[in-house]
Order: C-alpha cells, then structure tokens, then sequence
C-alpha cells in the first residue's frame, strides 16, 4: 500500500453533496485534524469542478488566513494502493494527465476503477457561517468582524486573479479561533483563475453559474466580471446583519439570504433587477435603528444593479476597514 494511502485516517462524514463527500480526518503521524474531500472523477462535469478547485487552491496556497488552506491533493486510480500526490508544479504529472482525459472523456473502459481526488485541508470545527450565524445572537462587533474577514480574503482572491462565483454561507467556514471566530472562504468548484496581467475587474465571463439568491443580476444574462463576487457578498452581508432567512425547498433547511416578495413567490434580489433595474432596495429591511447608515450605504454600493456602478473587491476591502459600525472612533494619542 502506498504511504499516502496510511497518511490520514477518516474519523466520521460531515457533508455531502453531488460534488463529493468531505470527512474530519486525523493525520496519522500526528493526530492533527484535517478535513478530506473525496470526489469521484467519473463524470466530466465533476472531473471540471474538481480541476477548478485544485489550480484555485494550488495557485494560493497557504497565503492567507481567511481562505482555506489546502494541505495536499491525492490521486486515486484504484485501490488504496494507487494513491499518489498531485504534483504542485505548474506543469501537471502523469497522474493529473489522467484526471484530464476524464474530462476529455477518454477514458479506455468503463469497468475500469473510477478516479478519486482526495483535497486535504485545514480543518475547520465551527461548521460553515450559515449553521455558525443562526446559532448565534445577533451582534454587531461579530458581524463587523466577518465583514472585515470576508472582504479580506475577496479583495486577496481578486489580486490573485481568482473569481469565486459562487459566494454564500455554506461556502465559508468557521474555525474557532483563539480571539474569536476565524473565517475561511471555501469551495472553489466554481471558480475561475484569470490569465495574464489583465485587470480581475475586465475579465469577462459568460457561464452563469452560482446559487440564485446570491447572484448579481447580470450572471443570470451571462455576461459579468469579477465585481458579481461584491454582489454576492453584499447579498451575505446584508443576510447576516439582519438575519434574513429562507426555507430551502430542497433541503428544508433555514438558509441566510435576502429576497422580494412577489406575491406567494420568493425571487432572489438579483432576479427582481433584472425584472425591474429601477427597483429601489429598501435597507435596512426590518428594523430601520438597526443598521447604521454608514453600513447601508456600503450594501447598497456593493448591490448596484449596474456593474459598472459598483465597488469592486480591493475598494470593498478598504471601505468595510473604516467602518466605526456605531462605535466611535478615538483620535490617535486620546
């Protein structure tokens, strides 16, 4: 049996989905935890999202706090005994290659053993911002704090010419840290690493692709840049200051998400600009002593219907630092 294959031992599953299957792990030699994803490499639809997440992760290894932190990637091309680690270099191995030809659907035979990649990263004990928040009271310094956390690691993913795509609670996860709360932006499936020096906010893009009540209106037409991403945080932030919550029809789960009443259906923000670019967005949304005006005027920047009007992610960053969120400041020296 190869080495890596006795690296790690899965204690117990902690998520699912139709991506792949993620486990809390012990590394053997140590007992440190570690989360493992597994994801089956059979479906080329699959296979993409599983490339996507490794060269997202790979490209930013270990540089930010706030960003999950990937430890290692593991092929596996049949039994445990052909579990091999993925190469880090920029030019991909023999075993990567093979990851590849899945999704270029030349695979030899379909009795053969399916491929797994395993990602091994940073366990995170808090669970993810949606189940962490709604078991939390409402609280300004908390939420300021993964305000800052979150525009962060956006602001440091968008110099790094990677766009997420697909931004929500379930996506960042929580770590409980020694000062507090520790968040770490994760699930990098849908993601896209730009080529060459060009502007992250002049990349287009065109595949629609995210969860409706975070998407900015102009995914749904397809044709967007880097600044959707603002959106969908505006979106979270705007959810999470309020504690706006829906019912996932899927999975009948209490979700964090701001959407419009349309009669007895819920459409997600994005959709009612796209119905109506002149609706005016009433925030706060509740409780009109709530919210600072400072903290609604930086939603309704990031929440422009137009694009071109909105903050992008290196402004954002600036903007969520100098928020007093009601506090006031003290003069240096005071």
């Amino acid at each position: 049996m190869a080495a890596e294959a006795c690296k790690y031992r899965l204690v117990r599953e902690i998520g699912r989905g139709s991506y792949g299957v993620v486990y809390e792990a012990l590394v053997s030699e140590t007992g440190l935890p570690v989360a493992v994803k597994r994801v089956r490499c059979s479906q080329p639809e699959t296979v993409e999202l599983a490339l996507q997440e490794f060269w997202a992760l790979r490209s930013v290894q270990s540089q930010h706090r706030h960003v999950i932190r990937l430890e290692e990637c593991l092929l596996q091309s049949g039994g445990p005994e052909t579990i091999q680690p993925v190469s880090r270099h920029r030019r991909p191995n023999s075993h990567l290659l093979l990851v590849e030809s899945c999704l270029k659907g030349q695979r030899a035979a379909e009795e053969e053993p399916p491929c797994f990649l395993w990602f091994v990263t940073e366990y995170c004990d808090g669970g993810n911002l949606n189940d962490f928040l709604l078991a939390q009271a409402p609280e300004a310094r908390l939420h300021r704090t993964c305000m800052q956390q979150m525009a962060g690691a956006l602001a440091f993913l968008h110099r790094n010419q990677i766009v997420h795509r697909d931004l929500k609670p379930e996506n960042v996860l929580v770590s409980h840290g020694e000062w507090g709360p520790e968040l770490k932006v994760a699930d990098f499936g849908l993601s896209k690493v730009c080529q060459g020096s060009v502007n992250v906010n002049q990349q287009r893009f065109s595949s629609a692709c995210g969860s409706d009540f975070y998407m900015a209106p102009e995914v749904f037409e397809g044709r967007y840049t880097a600044k959707a991403d603002v959106f969908s945080l505006g979106i979270l932030f705007w959810a999470m200051i309020e504690m706006i919550t829906f019912r996932d029809a899927d999975s009948h789960k209490e979700l964090l998400g701001v959407y419009i009443c349309q009669g007895k259906n819920l459409i997600s923000v994005g959709e009612a600009f796209l119905e109506n670019p002149n609706l005016q967005l009433q925030i706060p949304l509740k409780n009109k002593r709530s919210v600072p005006q400072e903290v609604c005027n930086l939603l309704l920047d990031m929440l422009c219907v137009n694009s071109k009007e909105r903050i992008d992610a290196f402004q954002l960053e600036s903007r969520v630092d100098q928020l007093s969120y009601g506090e006031k400041r003290q003069r240096p020296g005071a």
